[in-house]
């Protein structure tokens, strides 16, 4: 039994470990601090105190020394360096639809259904508005304890979005004193420069501690055209701008293709236009935090707790000049009246195969470089605050009770600056044909007339009230049976609110309905831990949601525990999960995206199409299966070693998708009224290649099913007068399918990577004040899947392998006495390049998965007092 009415011997083990009966917070770094005090712990993944760490579900830890010895500055980077992640999770190197957002991908299932945790509690989403994942920009290193990946199924612990685990962040607690810390680095071009310093103070009382910390990073950009072996890209957007107009191939047979003007003539397209060199590899950004923890005594068996976190992010991307794609009315064609504005085709125009489709128009393309790149900035504050009572009753053998309430907030800013009007970009054509077509720069007044900032603002709100009740119910021969139960009431809101130019769909990008909405759901759930022998341990969870907008979800988790030899454990977790449909997938206006399809009727000459992304209110939530089973092997005969192997495999079926576009398009092409149907799209209209209202609808269609085998090895020993500490992680992909595809080894700009070998190799060798470590990131080679076209211009499947590539980091740590530390390390040391992937999503490669900035150095200071 646990006395609990000094509370003051162990208030922050005491704190931790009885809130984790409604946070799960692990304690497992203060275990031993406290151990003479304090008789059981929480671990991630479980709601019920423990004496020890051994669990059935896998669990990775990630602790502030390892986070700064390999010169992490987000959170993201952190997490996707680890080889359980895969797929292509956002973060500072997407330049490109993601607004400054960093997430998580664990087993490259999707960011959607990878659980984050702050202190064992929810962490509000939050991005640009009605965001379905965490961004990750908006927790600072600096407050970061340590960090708890769950590599199993947890709904029935946490609820909704633990489909393919958890990540815990624990921030710094119990401190006192005043440390500060500096750290920056640059890459070995001089370029791409980032740094990050923070400060945390704390002080204890009689009864408490109070914890305060604040950070501020700043991040630079890196031009993709600045990397020598970034390929260049091809648009048919140029600067000086073109028609669609008729021509001849090799072959002699009529096209339609770009006409663009050369200073005297309407010509043929010889080369695109390359938009590396306005692109970033890395993104711009700049962050502020504040954050503090409280621990504070109200008397005997009763604890408050608290913790606060602001963070305010400046961030921006670039984008080449806006691609203009404009209908233009030719006065005098067929269906077009006389009172019609209207533009005129001269004769070098005619001579150039440029005249007027059926409906009297002619398409009009211009890269807008005379208003300049398309620059997106985003200001975005995100902050939470959480409380809570935690206590001890003498019942029983003693059970710890909490009641806690989390308030998260997220609100959004963005804007794109140099956008177009193409409203104002078409009537300017009718009135000033010669300044457009004449080849010259276009005067500012006309600049001024067709651009403008978009602006929209989002945001994202959680309330959520928890309490939790976790101790024994009795005895058996092997031990105690021990609980815990509790309810949970969440409330999710959230918003976006696009520019008016784009809700009224008059701009060149893509039109955009507003979103808003909110649902609520009310929780009840228990576990149980029973020891039915001194080897064999069991664990049951159950737990049951009802949802304001789709109804009730009901998971179970058992697991599994036996000691087969002192050396030896099993262990194994078999679990149902679910996640419910977020907001912006039930409530998410129509938007619109260009994405890259191939016309079956080719008659397209851009192979970015427009697609109408719709909602669905009536979404029903996904399901999932998961099962891990696995060994935690700790041989008595080398001492410090240990080694551990689990077999993991997660199905979801139900899951929120969309329709394979491009299949639908080719069956709709080919006569299948129904795929017409569901894209919105007649079958009269495929044939001609005219794909005005193309919908893909989210629906309940998809599934995933993926498998694999993590195993590490961690060594520490002593030897040649030094301390040692090895390890290895590696993870082994043994199937990834998606909706209907394999997805297993290869690798794609659109949906990332999933290669078959994972690897990450560290050694440290210490002494006394110094440290150093050596590090090494390997990812296998994949599969690129791609499309060639013969002479007939015909589609054929191609293959190509993107190679292996294998990351060196070295770092090194100085202690120069008790309050000052050095350290410094290299990134890709032999300044590796990405592989080239055939369909990737920026300079020739993907970005999210490989190291495109390059060799890069850090150097950081802490100085304590």
């Amino acid at each position: 039994m646990l006395k609990r009415s000094k509370l003051s011997n162990s208030v922050n083990v005491a704190l931790l470990a009885s809130v984790s009966a409604a946070s799960a917070v692990s304690v497992s770094a203060y275990a031993a601090e406290e151990s003479a005090n304090v008789e059981r712990i929480a671990v991630t993944g479980s709601r019920i105190q423990r004496q020890d760490m051994e669990t059935a579900s896998p669990v990775t830890v990630i602790d502030a020394s390892a986070i700064r010895a390999e010169g992490f500055t987000t959170v993201d980077e952190l997490l996707q360096a680890q080889t359980s992640m895969a797929g292509a999770a956002v973060g500072s190197s997407t330049n490109n639809g993601a607004d400054g957002v960093a997430q998580v991908d664990l087993r490259g299932m999707g960011s959607q259904r990878t659980l984050v945790l702050l202190n064992g509690r929810r962490m509000v989403n939050s991005g640009s508005g009605a965001d379905s994942a965490v961004d990750l920009n908006s927790i600072p290193v600096a407050m970061i304890a340590r960090v708890e990946i769950l590599k199993d199924g947890a709904s029935a612990v946490y609820g909704s979005d633990a489909i393919a685990g958890v990540v815990n962040i624990i921030t710094k607690k119990d401190f006192e004193g005043l440390q500060v810390d500096v750290l920056g680095g640059m890459t070995d071009k001089s370029d791409g420069e980032n740094g990050e310093i923070s400060a945390l103070y704390g002080f204890n009382t009689d009864t408490g501690n109070y914890t305060f910390g604040a950070a501020y990073s700043k991040r630079e950009g890196v031009v993709q055209s600045d990397r020598d072996w970034s390929d260049a890209g091809n648009s048919s957007f140029t600067p000086q701008g073109g028609f669609i107009g008729d021509g001849i191939d090799e072959d002699g047979n009529p096209i339609k293709e770009m006409k663009n003007f050369d200073g005297t003539d309407w010509v043929s397209q010889d080369s695109g236009y390359d938009y590396t060199q306005d692109s970033w590899f890395q993104t711009p950004s700049e962050r502020y935090s504040i954050f503090a923890n409280m621990v504070q005594e109200l008397g005997n068996d009763i604890v408050l707790t608290g913790d606060f976190l602001y963070t305010n992010r400046q961030s921006s991307q670039q984008l080449a000049a806006q691609p203009a794609d404009i209908m233009l009315n030719v006065c005098g064609a067929d269906g077009i009246a006389d009172d019609v504005p209207c533009m005129t085709l001269d004769q070098s125009m005619i001579d150039g195969g440029i005249s007027a489709d059926k409906t009297g128009r002619v398409n009009y393309r211009k890269r807008m470089n005379d208003v300049g790149p398309r620059i997106y900035s985003q200001d975005t504050d995100t902050y939470r605050i959480s409380a809570g009572l935690a206590g001890y009753v003498d019942i029983n053998t003693g059970m710890d009770w909490d009641v806690s309430y989390t308030y998260g907030n997220n609100k959004a800013k963005t804007s794109v600056a140099n956008s177009i009007n193409a409203v104002n970009m078409e009537n300017s054509i009718y009135d000033n044909q010669e300044a457009w077509f004449s080849g010259d720069p276009l005067s500012q007044a006309i600049i001024d007339d067709v651009s403008y900032l978009e602006q929209a603002d989002g945001g994202n709100e959680q309330h959520t009230l928890s309490a939790g009740l976790t101790g024994e119910l009795f005895d058996l021969d092997a031990g105690a049976v021990a609980f815990a139960i509790g309810a949970e009431y969440r409330h999710e809101s959230g918003y976006y609110n696009p520019d008016p130019v784009i809700v009224a769909g008059d701009g060149t990008a893509a039109q955009q309905d507003a979103t808003d909405g909110s649902y609520s759901v009310l929780s009840v759930f228990q576990e149980v831990s029973v020891p039915f022998t001194d080897k064999l341990t069991g664990e049951f969870a159950l737990r049951f949601d009802d949802y304001s907008t789709f109804g009730n979800a009901t998971t179970w988790k058992i697991g599994l525990t036996y000691e087969a030899t002192d050396d030896l454990m099993l262990r194994t977790v078999a679990a149902t999960g679910f996640r419910a449909p977020s907001v912006s997938e039930l409530y998410g206006g129509n938007t619109g995206s260009f994405d890259y399809l191939s016309d079956p009727a080719k008659v397209a000459q851009d192979p970015q199409i427009l697609v109408n992304y719709t909602s669905d209110e009536d979404l029903q939530p996904e399901e999932s299966e998961s099962y891990t089973a696995g060994l935690v092997y700790s041989p008595h005969y080398i001492d410090g070693m240990s080694i551990t192997v689990d077999y993991w495999r997660f199905k979801v079926t139900n899951a929120i998708s969309r329709r394979n576009i491009q299949s639908e398009m080719n069956s709709c092409y080919g006569g299948v009224s129904e795929s017409c149907e569901l894209i919105n799209v007649t079958h009269e209209n495929a044939l001609i290649g005219e794909w005005t209202g193309l919908t893909n609808q989210l629906t309940n269609i998809g599934y995933q099913d993926t498998s694999g085998i993590d195993f590490n090895l961690a060594y520490t020993f002593e030897g040649l007068g030094l301390d040692w500490r090895i390890n290895n992680d590696t993870t082994y992909l043994l199937n990834f399918e998606q909706d209907n595809e394999d997805y297993t080894g290869t690798i794609d700009g659109n949906f990332g990577a999933y290669a078959n070998l994972r690897n990450n190799f560290s050694i440290q060798a210490s002494r006394g004040d110094w440290s150093v470590m050596y590090f090494n990131r390997y990812i296998g080679a994949m599969d690129d899947h791609y499309t060639v076209y013969d002479d007939n211009d015909d589609p054929h499947a191609a293959l190509r392998e993107s190679k292996s590539v294998l990351y060196h980091n070295i770092s090194g740590t100085y202690h120069i006495n008790d309050d000052m530390t050095l350290s410094m390390g290299v990134k890709n040391l032999t300044d590796e390049e990405p592989s080239t992937v055939s369909n990737g999503s920026d300079g020739g490669t993907v970005p999210e998965v490989y190291d495109v900035i390059g060799r890069q150095y850090y150097a950081g200071f802490s100085m304590k007092f």
